[in-house]
């Protein structure tokens, strides 16, 4: 005779009133474990070493659209130079966006056992619908989405195209970052959702400190590590000193053309 299986309880009113609850979820749900932790903490030289050349191209899909350009033409929190009307990829606003964007990268590369990492992607979030921040930004969530997805996508694309990581070290990162990113999007959509607002009195906006971009209670944790690592699994004569792996792909991938479509004929 078969035994029931073991259910998990999982508190609802928590998940909507503690992060930390919610974090647990999640994690449980996605089986984000040691093994994600350990890939990440062995692998961050080589997604680290592709930032750069990610930040460029995510900036290049946003200002190809003026709805997702749009946000760019306002003044942040912490930008005090000039604002070009139509911005574009040298434009001095989206080079300060570009900044904290490789900022916001590093971290997603830094230690997920501690709750500081998710108390800054929960605020990554929060700042995205104006809270938090002196001058509020207000970001549609269907821009924040597709977003990360794409982000995403790129990543793992350079990730297996590596010449030299064996495919289970690819395979143990792709899945971690994928998990981390999928939490992130949770923690976007909670502050633009309303499920559980209402009925247990959550996001009190009295509450939330206004912060400048990258400080967390105060304290700056996130920074702009932009310099690209060495792959030290590359033979002499493979890549130029100091050259990563990636970056024939990111090149590559930074000169691409994206396609204008007709929407109303969709």
């Amino acid at each position: 005779m078969a035994t029931a299986r073991p259910v998990i309880h999982v508190d609802r009113e928590e998940i909507y009133t503690s992060l930390e609850a919610r974090i647990k979820y999640l994690q449980s749900f996605l089986d984000f474990s040691n093994k994600d932790v350990n890939a990440l903490v062995a692998d961050a030289k080589y997604v680290k070493a592709l930032i750069p050349a990610v930040v460029n191209i995510v900036y290049k899909k946003l200002l190809q659209y003026d709805i997702t350009a749009r946000a760019f033409q306002t003044r942040s929190t912490s930008f005090k130079g000039p604002l070009d009307d139509i911005p574009t990829e040298e434009s001095p606003q989206i080079l300060h966006r570009k900044m904290f964007l490789r900022g916001y990268l590093n971290k997603l590369c830094s230690d997920p056992t501690k709750m500081e990492f998710w108390e800054y992607l929960d605020k990554v979030g929060m700042m995205h619908v104006g809270l938090g921040r002196t001058h509020p930004l207000h970001i549609e969530y269907i821009h924040l989405g597709a977003c990360l997805s794409f982000i995403q996508d790129i990543m793992t694309e350079a990730i297996l195209s590596h010449p030299k990581l064996p495919l289970p070290r690819k395979i143990a990162l792709v899945k971690a970052l994928g998990k981390i990113i999928w939490i992130q999007n949770d923690l976007m959509a909670k502050w633009h959702i309303r499920e559980g607002v209402d009925e247990f009195a959550v996001n009190d906006d009295e509450d939330i400190e206004v912060e400048a971009e990258g400080y967390l209670h105060g304290k700056k944790i996130v920074n702009d590590e932009d310099e690209e690592e060495a792959d030290p699994g590359t033979p002499t004569g493979t890549s130029p000193a100091g050259v990563c792996p990636f970056s024939g792909m990111a090149r590559g991938m930074e000169d691409m053309k994206i396609e204008e479509h007709d929407f109303a004929k969709v």
